[in-house]
């Protein structure tokens, strides 16, 4: 009896032990705070692989005797998302959540790149002068999936702020062979004037295509891919916080905006419809609504599907384009955009207003004012109008 009893309890530590084994194979996204950020951190790089057969479980493709490779499948796409830099230690509050959301689109290699024990300072340029190194390591893996039958076409990489100079830094060691880089408002101290080579260029990959929400203080103001996007102008986005009143977020929130703009593509609901213009001025007045260039697909829409409009901007002289569009302020983003043209009759010219309501099926109204203080008789009054998608 007594000898049944231990080898139940043998067996149960024996069942627990094996669990917390398992456990210890699941590889966290590294957790630091305000403390280490204080002090400072020395770099030490996490490869954080997904897939959908670990999509909770992610594996280490850089530790000592990893079995993550058994995931790693080099004749699917692989796409490297990397984060910026790290304040207060804390991991990105979208780090999971872009995971699951390109997981469901399609069974990828999706690889975070961890290096917050590095970017995890007070000091930016200390955070800044890492970033061609963290692109070393990642070489090293894409060098080592290469030699096992990888293609430079299937390596996509999403770089958010630092994190998207780190990938420009990648693909120039592949001479901008790799398939598709996807900056998201990319970090402008430190890179905002630089030559290509130090900071991410359109020659960096065979695409390339950029968001910028916050080119006014944190984000990257020029242009930098074959596409940039610039959502309601790239700066001041609608929802966040207006003054120093909004705490920590007034000075992340326009930056980090850009990520879940991104997210908010992977998304079936909606796309976010963009328009190829000079400048913010010229589409919010209507003159660039005209997507003719790009027929028969239409309009380039953000984010994920960006791609599909690679032939047509690639080919360009320069190949270099600039779109704008209007925003939400609250996930999914996405907006009608209406262009109105009023021709008056009247040969003089006449100042005024123009209210334009607009009434939805379900009955809710909005209402829009004209920016416009003169309208002349010799042309037409053009405004583009947004309005929310439901």
């Amino acid at each position: 009896m007594l000898h049944k009893v231990c080898l139940q309890w043998y067996l149960i530590f024996l069942c627990l032990g094996c669990w917390v084994n398992s456990e210890e194979t699941c590889q966290n996204f590294t957790d630091l705070n305000i403390h280490n950020a204080i002090l400072g951190t020395d770099l030490k790089v996490k490869l954080l692989l997904y897939t959908r057969e670990n999509v909770n479980c992610a594996g280490n493709l850089i530790a000592e005797n990893s079995t993550a490779f058994k995931y790693l499948n080099v004749t699917k796409k692989t796409i490297f998302i990397t984060h910026g830099y790290r304040p207060t230690g804390s991991p990105p509050i979208w780090i999971h959540d872009i995971v699951v959301k390109l997981l469901s689109i399609q069974d990828f290699n999706v690889i975070c790149v961890d290096w917050n024990r590095g970017a995890t300072t007070l000091i930016y340029h200390h955070a800044a002068a890492k970033t061609r190194d963290v692109a070393n390591i990642l070489k090293t893996l894409i060098d080592k999936m290469l030699s096992e039958g990888a293609t430079l076409d299937s390596i996509y990489m999403v770089g958010v702020s630092l994190g998207a100079h780190i990938s420009g830094f990648v693909g120039k060691m592949y001479n901008g062979s790799i398939g598709r880089i996807t900056g998201l408002d990319p970090a402008g101290p430190l890179f905002t004037g630089t030559p290509p080579d130090e900071r991410l260029h359109y020659s960096d990959a065979q695409f390339v295509d950029v968001i910028h929400t916050d080119i006014d203080a944190l984000g990257y103001r020029e242009s930098l891919g074959h596409i940039d996007f610039y959502p309601n102008g790239g700066t001041d986005q609608p929802g966040c916080p207006k003054t120093i009143l909004g705490g920590s977020e007034y000075f992340k929130c326009d930056h980090q905006r850009s990520v879940f703009l991104y997210m908010s593509s992977l998304n079936d609901s909606c796309s976010i419809d963009t328009f190829p213009c000079a400048n913010y001025r010229d589409y919010r007045m209507g003159k660039c609504t005209n997507c003719e260039d790009f027929s028969p697909r239409g309009c380039p829409v953000l984010g994920f599907y960006a791609d599909k409009w690679k032939d047509y901007l690639v080919a360009k002289n320069p190949p270099m384009t600039k779109a704008f569009f209007d925003t939400a302020a609250k996930n999914p983003f996405c907006i009608y955009h209406y262009h109105l043209d009023f021709v008056t009759l009247n040969s003089k010219t006449r100042r005024g207003y123009i209210t334009i309501k607009l009434v939805s099926t379900d009955g809710n109204q909005t209402e829009y004012t004209v920016d416009q203080t003169k309208v002349q008789a010799w042309s037409s009054a053009n405004e583009t109008k947004t309005n929310y998608k439901s």
